[in-house]
């Protein structure tokens, strides 16, 4: 009697980066379309978030409620009726019909780190580090950005004092002509 050999496993199929849990999150130029600027902070608005993680705006508000010790106000902040309505004329929400009954919630980058440990799961912590990846490339593209402001600002003000000089002489000969202009002419008139 012959001994059979196991059937080897099959071969796994290679997985193509689309089949990655990460390939349904938005890319960063997406996600850096949702940051507003509130008060001075890069805020991400609750609705926005909760389509990110995929559960209702309102399921996510709720956890947030039950742990507001973790949400301090540099976390989190609810937006003023003008902050909203100045919001929404820049962003493009239609009018409040059928929609939401109060102000939204702003979360800072603070704010969204913690949300991972108030939604328990897998997209939420995969969300979260894509929206901290966006967070330091928007970081990183406004420092780039002051950068190049101080070199303008050092290469206008070298190059206004080299102008200064020609500007000078432009001026005198405006006002060399003007006063050869106002003498009187020689010769018989």
């Amino acid at each position: 009697m012959a001994t059979r050999k196991p059937a080897a496993d099959p071969p796994a199929p290679a997985r193509s980066e689309s089949d990655s849990p990460l390939a349904a999150l938005p890319g960063q130029q997406r996600l850096a379309q949702l940051v507003h600027l509130v008060r001075g902070e890069k805020v991400l608005l609750d609705a926005d978030l909760a389509m990110l993680y995929g559960v209702e705006t309102g399921a996510l508000n709720r956890a947030v409620k039950r742990n507001l010790d973790r949400f301090p106000a540099d976390f989190m902040f609810q937006l003023s009726a003008p902050e909203w309505e100045n919001l929404r004329c820049q962003i493009g929400i239609s009018s409040a019909h059928g929609g939401r009954r109060g102000t939204p919630y702003a979360f800072t980058e603070q704010g969204v780190a913690m949300l991972s440990s108030v939604l328990h799961s897998l997209r939420a912590v995969q969300v979260n580090i894509a929206i901290m990846r966006t967070f330091v490339q928007l970081r990183r593209l406004m420092d780039s950005n002051r950068d190049l402001a101080r070199r303008i600002d050092a290469l206008e003000s070298r190059y206004d004092e080299q102008f200064s000089a020609v500007f000078d002489a432009i001026k005198q000969l405006i006002t060399d002509d003007k006063q050869r202009k106002n003498k009187r002419p020689i010769g018989f008139l």
